[in-house]
Formats: structure tokens, sequence, C-alpha cells
């Protein structure tokens, strides 16, 4: 498949963008040494990011890779997404500390088409080159296959940590495991990858990539890596199983608010690692935008990017109509608390700060039974300070705070009336 011709933006300006959201660059070096050429003879960078279809559905954390391969198709260069219907008969090994179960070959054909689609909701569809290894290896003889093999040490294929873990453990290793990096590696010789994503989880995959290309004669490829995203809860990464994950197919209402549920801190994040966003907008957006309005802002792109513009606008005033109307009750009780008995001013060098610990707020406004208590129901994203969701130990305020606010727990409100 080929594209037309693109004209390449200047070197300094493509690795800005690039090194956005990126957790390391194997080597940022290479890569620029790569893109000069690129641009100087007018060719796209192939860049590869491979994924087994293990599982039917993504969810966000799934996506941090697939916007960083978007960014390299932004540039010009040639997107490749690979779908690894013959690896994912294998399984990757990787944090595993026992044998991953096989996957049949009718499972793996029914999830590699479910990806086909979710991909699109990123890449563009007529400028993503999408291929399957088992095109190479189903044909692959079993001499091609031994002298793949004999490119790679078991002392090298040991160092990985899952299978040094695992061998000192004395857990088992199948055959077909320490075969998995290699398998993975040749994905980047079949294709002629100038450049490999992955989460950085992947990286002695990824590493194993540059060291066969070199074997087999060609240019080793670029690594980058990027982070693997927390979930809701902000501590692990987001996973289904963990049930802190938002999935790129639910309903644009429950996407919304569970992105709304997240910390101010966490957005930050959110915002460099799931939109396209420079971070010169970032940080203009958190110079001069209310927190509140940022994370309505980015609840709002993610929304619109798998679902429509319209139904990310409809989800806003939803949410706001649900949370923000009338949020403070006519009868709701107010408390008042000398600032001594919930925190304490601090000073940092914007100016003074007022900080609360929201344990003992929600403790001495009765809406928590214990510190304890009062903790877990932060933690669990079920504590709103004025009209956003907080998730954090702290509340504070820069500047001059509010001397009252109100507090939700659930359906019951306080008005806490602190004196500064």
């Amino acid at each position: 498949m080929s594209f037309p011709m693109p004209a390449f933006r200047p070197v300094d300006e493509q690795l800005t963008y690039l090194k956005k959201g990126a957790a390391e660059i194997i080597r940022e070096a290479d890569l620029r040494a790569k893109l000069e050429r690129s641009r100087t003879a007018g060719k796209p960078l192939r860049v590869k990011l491979g994924m087994d279809p293990t599982a039917p559905d993504l969810h966000l954390g799934h996506t941090v890779v697939l916007r960083k391969l978007k960014h390299f198709q932004d540039l010009g260069h040639t997107a490749i997404f690979l779908i690894g219907d013959f690896t994912g008969m294998i399984g990757d090994p990787t944090g595993r500390s026992a044998t991953r179960p096989p996957l049949t070959r009718e499972q793996i054909e029914q999830n590699a088409a479910t990806y086909k689609a979710q991909v699109f909701k990123i890449l563009d569809p007529e400028k993503t080159v999408v291929d399957f290894n088992r095109r190479w290896f189903g044909p692959m003889s079993a001499d091609e296959f031994v002298r793949l093999a004999a490119k790679y040490t078991v002392s090298q294929l040991l160092e990985r940590e899952d299978f040094h873990k695992r061998f000192r453990e004395e857990r088992p290793i199948s055959v077909h495991e320490l075969l998995y990096p290699l398998v993975q590696g040749y994905d980047s010789v079949a294709l002629a990858a100038d450049v490999e994503l992955g989460g950085t989880d992947q990286k002695f995959n990824l590493l194993v990539g540059r060291e066969l290309q070199r074997a087999y004669g060609q240019e080793s490829q670029v690594v980058l890596t990027t982070p693997i995203l927390e979930g809701l809860d902000g501590v692990q990464k987001m996973s289904k199983s963990l049930g802190n994950a938002i999935g790129i197919h639910e309903p644009p209402g429950e996407m919304y608010g569970k992105i709304m549920s997240i910390s101010d801190e966490m957005m930050w994040r959110y915002y460099e690692l799931l939109t396209d966003v420079s971070l010169a907008e970032m940080e203009k957006t958190k110079r001069e935008s209310h927190p509140m309005q940022a994370k309505k802002d980015l609840a709002g792109r993610i929304v619109a990017d798998f679902h429509s513009a319209a139904e990310a606008e409809k989800a806003g005033e939803n949410w706001a109509r649900q949370f923000q109307k009338d949020e403070v009750p006519d009868n709701a009780e107010e408390v008042f608390i000398p600032l001594v008995q919930v925190g304490h001013l601090v000073h940092t060098s914007g100016g003074p700060s007022a900080t609360i610990r929201v344990d003992r707020l929600l403790l001495r406004c009765g809406l928590a039974a214990s510190t304890t208590e009062a903790a877990r129901k932060v933690k669990q994203g079920s504590v709103r300070v004025g009209d956003h969701v907080h998730a954090e130990p702290y509340v504070s305020w820069p500047g001059s705070p509010p001397a009252r606010f109100p507090l939700r727990v659930g359906k019951q409100v306080k008005i806490p009336v602190v004196s500064w």
C-alpha cells in the first residue's frame, strides 16, 4: 500500500511532538538521524506497533501507544498496525508469573476483527497499513525457524526479569514462551521497521527486535516506549480486572462521568497521554483555566475521539445537569470550623494557599464516622469539594480560599464554613 508523498515538518518540530508522552527513546540521536534522512529524501519512516488480539475490547490504557502511532502518522510517516495472530497463540509472557493459557485460532480471529474496528477510532484508516504476522510465520520453514532461534542465546533470554524471576523461583517456563521475544523481534525484520512502539513493559521484546535486525543485515529500529496509564484510582495500572478502566466502547455519558471522577493531578497525565494537545497548550491551560473547566475539556475531547463531538457535548450537558445544577440544597446544613481542626496554611513561592485534610473535614462535618472511613470514601471518588470530584488527601486553594463551599458525599451535602 502506498500513500501520497508527505511534506515533512522540520525535524526539531517533529521530535518535540513525538517526545510528548514518551517514556524512553532508544536512541534519540538515531531517531533524529532517521528523521533527517526521511525529510531529505522525502521518504516516510516505517513505524510499527504490534498488538496480540488476546482480549476482544480495548480500554484507554491501550490507546496511549496507539495515539503515539497516530502522532507519527500525523507527521506523514507510515503507520503499521500489526495484529499478532501468530504471536497471540503463543501468549506474551510479559508480566506473567505463570504460563499464559493459549487462545484458540477462532478466538484470535474474532478478537483480531474487533481490534481492526477499534484502532480506527484513533488511526486514519486511509493511511494505516494493517498486517498480520501469520503472513510470514505461516509459510516459514522449520529450517528458517531454527536459523532464527540460533540468533539468540538462552542466557540472553533469561536476563528478562519475568523469566529470571520464574527461573529463580523454580516456576515452569515453557519453551514456546522463550521463543516469544524472538518471534516478536522477527516481526521488525519482516517489516523492515524504522521505529517500533510499545509500552514500557515491552522494552525487552523491542530491544530484541533491534538486535535481530542487525543480525539480518538491517539498520536497527529506534525503540520508543510509552508509560503504562494509571486507572481511575490513580494508583494501579488501568485494567478491566481491577475495575478501574474506561473502555473505548463505553457509552458517552459513562465515559464522560468516569473522566470527571479522576483527580486534578491525574487529569494532566491523561491530557499528556490521551490527547493530541501540545505541551505548550497544556501549560497554557494550567495557567489560565479553572481545573473544573480543564477537566470538562479533557472529558469532551476523549468522548469526541471515540464517539462524536455532538455526543461529547450532550454528555457534558447531562453531567452538568446531574452534578452541578442544584448542587447545594436549600436545607444544606452549615458547619462552622476553625481552620486548626482540619488543616493548616502553607506558603509557597507563588504566595499563600490554604490546605485542608479532606478526611478530617468529612469527620468534622459528620459525613464520615472515622478518618479511616473518610479516607476510603475519598479514594473511591465519592467526595466532591465545591463542584468537582476530589480524590486526593488534601484540598487546597491558591491565593484567597472561599470561606464556605459545598461538600458532598453521595447525596449528603454539608457546607463547611471555615474561619481562615
